[in-house]
């Protein structure tokens, strides 16, 4: 066994020993299911802040920034991570700007054909020329606590140490059905959250938020792909048991609790999928295309309900989906679509974090947009992040290329990735590393 493998197995297990059950009052799928315990909710907290403020979590400047961003005796933290964002900003170039707006697998990063299950030579390369913002796990990945911890612990280590950008490390773990680190790392595992949803208690829901989110820090994850916003209007929509319930305020309260229990670990929550599924009887999965025939009205009266308490309760991401949605006007993709983005996510609901579109290489998209194209009309459209574009390669250069033709301004792209450090910032994933220049001495 490795030195590394070593320590990430009494590092895993030590984390264990140190749990407590504080979210009790979730109710798993089994009693007699070994599960891991939950750490007392304000025991997650403190314990994260202790253990990070001697690891990743710390923001580290030279000097010459450093004083810089403390010159003024009244900068206040705030102030000083936003010097410390516009300083990155200012000094990555455009392509280094526009890969920090993609999450992608391990795979498509390296193009290795099989699962990637460790941070090595080709996971380094491959970053190194994409510093792609986040990477995706799915069950593949996963094969035992201290195989995961060391891979996520180790690709966190190498993006700071090598642009001084941490990346969101993420993975779907809504519960129930949809539980790839419970499936894989026996780690608490809960009904899906329809069996919530009918018992409709929000202490029960900070539970839920609480435990998955205790369960993902413990191995590195900072972003979950979850919870689930949509309501179920539609006997056959293609979310099911995944929805808390037809009753929009329900949703609301569920949801919110979610967020607020899963963010309070500090990992982001993420609402899905704007502007909803539930009314649909499509799958976007391997459908051509998914029509969701609702007008404005009846949006703003049942989808938007639910997914406005979770922005109120401060969900930092928020995934637009696929579907076509009649009331926008104009057959696109919601994550291509800037009346679904831009007029009614962020003018409408008022969402100022980042917007994620749904995986891009779900068939809605791949059937009838290139992964450029898909990736430029998705920017228009005023998202922030790609999730799983088809081809990295195509969808980075093809952003790029719309910013030198001037589809694109690259003001816009700022704001994104000014967005996207932010986050970063606020997870203590940010270093300040002075580049290399070269210098010529002549004679």
């Amino acid at each position: 066994m490795s030195k590394n493998k070593i320590v990430a197995t009494v590092v895993f297990l030590a984390g264990i020993l140190c749990t407590a059950n504080g979210c009790d009052t979730v109710t798993p799928v089994s009693e007699t299911l070994e599960t891991i315990p939950v750490v007392d909710t304000t025991a997650i907290v403190t314990t994260a802040v202790l253990a990070e403020a001697e690891t990743v979590q710390t923001t580290v400047v030279t000097q010459s920034v450093a004083e810089q961003i403390t010159s003024a005796a009244t900068c206040t933290t705030a102030e000083a991570d936003m010097m410390l964002v516009e300083t990155l900003l200012s000094e990555m170039t455009l392509e280094e700007k526009v890969c920090q707006m993609f999450i992608v697998t391990p795979e498509v990063l390296t193009g290795y054909n099989g699962a990637v299950t460790e941070t090595g030579t080709l996971s380094r390369e491959s970053f190194d020329q994409y510093p792609v913002g986040g990477l995706i796990y799915f069950a593949e990945n996963l094969e035992d606590p201290p195989q995961v911890l060391e891979m996520l612990t180790g690709m966190q280590a190498y993006a700071q140490e090598s642009s001084g950008i941490g990346v969101f490390l993420s993975v779907d773990e809504e519960g129930g059905t949809v539980a790839r680190v419970a499936d894989k790392l026996g780690t608490t595992k809960l009904h899906d959250m329809a069996y919530y949803g009918e018992r409709n208690d929000p202490d029960e829901a900070y539970a839920i938020g609480c435990t998955i989110g205790s369960d993902l820090k413990q191995f590195g994850f900072n972003l979950d792909f979850a919870p689930v916003a949509d309501i179920a209007l539609h006997a056959e929509n293609e979310l099911g048991n995944r929805i808390f319930s037809s009753d929009p305020d329900v949703v609301g309260d569920m949801v919110a609790g979610v967020v607020s229990g899963l963010q309070g670990t500090g990992v982001s929550a993420t609402l899905k999928h704007f502007p909803g599924l539930g009314a649909g009887n499509g799958n976007t999965h391997y459908d051509d295309f998914v029509l969701i025939d609702r007008s404005f009205s009846e949006l703003f009266s049942e989808e938007f309900t639910a997914f406005q308490a979770g922005i109120d309760a401060g969900a930092d991401f928020v995934m637009v989906g696929h579907q076509i949605t009649t009331a926008a006007g104009d057959q696109l993709p919601s994550d291509l679509s800037h009346t679904v983005v831009t007029t009614w996510l962020k003018e409408t609901l008022g969402f100022t974090g980042i917007v994620i579109t749904d995986a891009q290489n779900m068939s809605s998209i791949t059937e009838n947009y290139s992964p450029s194209s898909a990736a430029v009309q998705a920017v228009s459209a005023g998202v922030d992040m790609i999730l799983m574009p088809l081809d990295l390669s195509n969808a980075v250069h093809g952003i790029c290329e719309a910013v030198e033709a001037q589809t694109i301004t690259e003001e816009q792209i700022n704001e994104s990735v000014r967005k996207i450090l932010m986050q970063k910032s606020e997870m203590g994933l940010l270093q300040y590393k002075e580049k290399e220049t070269e210098t010529t001495v002549t004679t």
